[in-house]
């Protein structure tokens, strides 16, 4: 009778729409990493430098258009070096998720990398891209400046990402696929270290698994420990 409960929650969970739970938007009268929806920490990783540029014209989320923000980010590693060590992560619990997708936006200029891996982690510490379509590994349009519309990344396929209170993101320069180099993102230029990448609209979205169901789950992990201790007796 139980598994026949948890079966019909967890199917009505996931017929309901996708909710953002979290998400950075940047914006501000200076700027801010402050989460714009729910609880989360973003932070520079790399050694990188941070300041706060206009955001995309797609981020509503200001009610004066100068405060529309979008995440700079400067200092990459020179050229051969570092890949997937320079960018920035993003940590939130999806405790009461399930079906996680991240989306984002991201512009490059002329000299910086073009190619960027979104990476997530499960324990907090250890970063890896196992399981992502396309190794997590975007490519931006060549053309400097341009921003990436709404980046997508799904992960509602990788077990441990629903209901983790140590999940979070980050978003990398890499060398280019197959290659032990940057390709610069504009067509002309040649990469460099100074070259910028920049966030805006970073969400992170799920299913809302009903109270009920988490319950339920506990109730018979509880029930299978008891089953298995009288199976010892």
């Amino acid at each position: 009778m139980m598994s026949v409960v948890l079966t019909t929650l967890v199917a009505a969970s996931s017929a309901q729409g996708a909710i953002v739970f979290c998400e950075w938007n940047f914006n501000g009268p200076k700027g801010t990493t402050d989460t714009a929806t729910g609880i989360g920490f973003a932070q520079t990783i790399g050694g990188v430098s941070s300041a706060f540029s206009a955001g995309a014209a797609a981020d509503d989320g200001a009610s004066i258009p100068a405060e529309n923000k979008g995440w700079n980010l400067a200092a990459f590693a020179a050229q051969g070096t570092g890949s997937c060590e320079r960018g920035a992560a993003f940590a939130l619990s999806t405790a009461g998720y399930e079906s996680i997708v991240v989306t984002w936006y991201e512009r490059h200029s002329g000299s910086s990398s073009r190619f960027t891996q979104l990476q997530y982690t499960l324990d907090g510490a250890v970063y890896t891209s196992d399981g992502l379509s396309e190794s997590g590994i975007f490519e931006a349009t060549l053309g400097a400046d341009v921003w990436q519309a709404q980046r997508r990344c799904d992960l509602s396929k990788i077990s441990g990402v629903a209901g983790n209170a140590k999940f979070a993101v980050r978003m990398v320069s890499v060398f280019a696929p197959t290659t032990s180099a940057y390709a610069a993102t504009g067509a002309t230029a040649n990469y460099s270290s100074a070259g910028t990448l920049r966030f805006d609209l970073v969400r992170v979205e799920g299913v809302a698994v009903p109270a009920p169901a988490v319950a339920l789950l506990g109730a018979a992990g509880l029930a299978t420990a008891a089953a298995g201790s009288r199976k010892r007796e």
